[in-house]
Parts: structure tokens; C-alpha cells; sequence
């Protein structure tokens, strides 16, 4: 485990490149599926530091090589690279300078974290053991995300074992959590589109009412996880989004429903779908409307393997001591780091990143979302530090 003492180090004297690497991100972020530019800021950096890479992976994607002279494992390490479409209301120099579009997830710490880890290993090939593969990956906010992509442009070819870190603004800076199994929760968003018949509101015998099947619905429609889910397998269905009517006197002819469903397991995701398919259609039956329903089937749960989870207990108290390593709870937010996990065990965590006195306590996705920098430190010692506990033990 000499590297990761050597990393420690490192990353320390790194550490002001990377937040000035971050706040680059920051301030120029790119919505998925466009990172162009940030593809090509990373590509001239790994070139700079002597990395050999692949681009173009997944769309924008980038894969690093950085082979060690010892025999070795093949480990994958993970970050995220896109923004998203809000407007940064933060007040501080290096606040978005693309309108309507910010880094409000921490993307661009993971970036500048994986940076800096592959400068890292690039000095330090000699001691290395194996292979470490870098992934900056496009598009983790958008389905069908860049995971799935990177995965079929071979990613995973290979490789033995993965890691991903997010920073966390619910945790604060100096802790680290993750969960064996099911941990964040696969995230699937449906449309249903109700056409009844309009009329005068004072009779409504003549018109069948959209916002009243609308209203059926989504009461009923409750009842999937009520009555039909396992009580012992989490699972939610949520309507966001009820749009009808244009005034008080006319009885609307179309209503739109939004909504999501949030669940851990197959068996009870499929099952949920199909059961909202009948809801639908034979309350609409029922009222004599007619319908439309799409559903947009997203990112599988993230479910880490048993003996990676375990790993991470080993490894974190090293660096974020007892009381700073936690067993988390599964959260019902998606990721896409779920496609890699299918491929290959490996284990998901979240680095703190909260900090009220840095402005860093507003929750992911929030114009004013920010987080504690010195996390990214964390981050980059969690990553090497679970890449060189595997290749420890799985030296050849």
C-alpha cells in the first residue's frame, strides 16, 4: 500500500490546480450530450500530463490508460463530466458564464478529482500494479445517460473492478457513506395524456370530464404501492405534474399527468409498470375518456457488491476515521453508474461535501448549489485508496 501514502502526498501539492481546475468546470459547464468543449479541455490536459486516452467514447467520453509496470489488476475508476440546464444564482467569481446552464451536482469536482488521480498514477507507473482505467463520462443527467454508451463503446472490456465517488453536500466534508446492495434507486418517469369530451360546466352530463378521471387517477393509482408492492421492497410513485382546464365554467377535455416511479428491485419495477398500464386504461374505460401513455424507462438501481461495500469499510477509516465512515441508507435518487455495476462488481460511495460556512448547504441541483472543495481531496484519496486495497489482494 505504498502508493497510497505517496498519494496523500500528492494529492496535497495538487490540490490548488484542482480547484482551479474546478472552477474552470465551473464556470464553463456544457449540458449532457454537448461536452464538447469540456472533452477537449480534458483531452489537452491528459495529453499534457503523458496519459494515453480514447475519445470520443460514448459520445463525448474520454477513457485513460495508465499502465503499470507490475502485473496487476485492471481497476476502473468513474466521473461524471455534465451540467445542467439551470441558471447558477451563486454570488462568487467563478459562477457559470453560460446562461441557464450549471455545474449544480458536483461534476465538475468529480472531474477535477479523477484529473487529478490520473496525474497521480502517471508519475507513478513504476510501483503500480496493473492497470488503471480512467472514465470521464458525458450525459449522466439524461437518460438514457452516458454509462450505457460507454459500456457498449467497451469501457468494461477487461476490466476487473469499479469505483465512483460522489460529493455529497448532505454529508459534511470530512465523512464518506455507502451501502452493500441496492443503494440508489432505479428512476423511471411516465406521460398520460387523458382526452374526455368538453361541455358548459353546468352540464356535465353532456361531457366526460378530464380532470375528474385526472383526479381518479391519481388517487388510484396510489394504491400500486400501497396494495400491490411487497411492503418489504421500497418503492415510490409520484405525480408531479397535473395539467387541465383553461377556466371555471368549462368542463376541460384534456388533462396531462406527470409523474415517477422510484424502485430497488426488477421484479418490483416491472411489476409496478405493468400495473399503472392497467390502472390507466381501464379507469379511462371506466369514464369513458380515452387515453395515451408513454413510459420512459431510465437507469437501473445502483447495487454495489457485497465484498466491494466491505472494502470501503476498510478502506475510508484511513481517511475519514470511525466517526467519519457510515452506513448509509438507500436513497431514492438515480445514477448511471448502475450500468457499470451490471458489468463488473464494484462499489458506488459518497464523499461529504457540506459545509454551511463555505456556502456549501444547499441540496443538489439548486441555483445556488455549491460544495466544500477540499472534499475533492477526499474523493481523490477514497479512489486511490479502494484501487490499491484490490490490487493488494489481487496482485499477479
Amino acid at each position: 500500500m505504498e502508493l497510497v501514502a505517496m498519494a496523500e502526498q500528492m494529492i496535497a501539492q495538487l490540490y490548488p490546480e484542482m480547484v482551479a481546475w474546478r472552477r474552470y468546470l465551473h464556470q464553463h459547464p456544457e449540458l449532457s450530450f454537448h461536452e464538447k468543449k469540456t472533452a477537449a479541455w480534458l483531452a489537452s490536459k491528459l495529453r499534457d500530463i503523458g496519459c494515453e486516452l480514447r475519445t470520443e467514447v460514448g459520445g463525448h467520453g474520454l477513457i485513460v490508460t495508465i499502465k503499470g509496470d507490475l502485473p496487476g489488476p485492471v481497476v476502473a475508476l468513474r466521473a461524471d463530466i455534465d451540467a445542467l440546464p439551470i441558471q447558477d444564482e451563486k454570488d462568487c467569481d467563478y459562477a457559470s458564464k453560460s446562461p441557464g446552464v450549471m455545474h449544480a451536482c458536483g461534476h465538475d469536482g468529480h472531474t477535477a478529482t479523477l484529473l487529478a488521480v490520473a496525474q497521480f498514477y502517471q508519475s507513478h507507473r513504476g510501483k503500480l500494479k496493473g492497470e488503471r482505467r480512467l472514465l470521464f463520462q458525458p450525459a449522466e443527467e439524461v437518460t438514457p445517460g452516458g454509462a450505457a454508451q460507454m459500456v457498449r463503446d467497451g469501457a468494461m472490456a477487461g476490466a476487473d473492478v469499479i469505483y465512483g465517488v460522489h460529493l455529497w453536500t448532505p454529508l459534511p466534508y470530512g465523512s464518506a457513506s455507502t451501502k452493500a446492495g441496492p443503494f440508489m434507486s432505479a428512476a423511471d418517469e411516465f406521460v398520460i395524456d387523458i382526452e374526455g369530451k368538453g361541455g358548459h360546466g353546468g352540464l356535465p352530463h353532456q361531457a366526460v370530464d378530464a380532470i375528474v378521471v385526472g383526479s381518479a387517477l391519481v388517487q388510484g393509482l396510489q394504491t400500486i404501492v400501497s396494495r400491490n408492492v411487497n411492503p418489504l421492497h421500497p418503492a415510490v410513485l409520484t405525480i408531479g405534474s397535473f395539467q387541465a382546464g383553461t377556466t371555471n365554467n368549462i368542463i376541460a377535455e384534456k388533462c396531462q399527468l406527470k409523474g415517477t416511479v422510484r424502485s430497488f428491485e426488477e421484479s418490483t419495477r416491472f411489476m409496478i409498470h405493468k400495473r399503472l398500464e392497467a390502472f390507466i386504461r381501464h379507469t379511462c374505460e371506466m369514464y369513458g375518456a380515452e387515453h395515451h401513455y408513454h413510459m420512459r424507462v431510465g437507469y437501473p438501481p445502483v447495487v454495489n457488491d457485497g465484498l466491494e461495500a466491505a472494502r470501503f469499510f476498510d478502506v475510508a477509516p484511513g481517511i475519514f476515521g470511525k466517526a467519519g465512515t457510515i452506513e448509509a441508507e438507500a436513497i431514492t435518487v438515480a445514477e448511471d453508474f448502475s450500468y457499470y455495476l451490471k458489468e463488473k462488481p464494484g462499489c458506488f460511495m459518497f464523499v461529504g461535501a457540506g459545509n454551511p460556512d463555505c456556502g456549501a448547504l444547499y441540496s443538489h441541483h439548486h441555483p445556488k448549489f455549491d460544495f466544500d472543495e477540499r472534499a475533492m481531496k477526499d474523493a481523490a484519496a477514497l479512489l486511490i485508496g479502494m484501487a490499491e486495497h484490490y490490487a493488494s489482494e489481487h496482485g499477479e
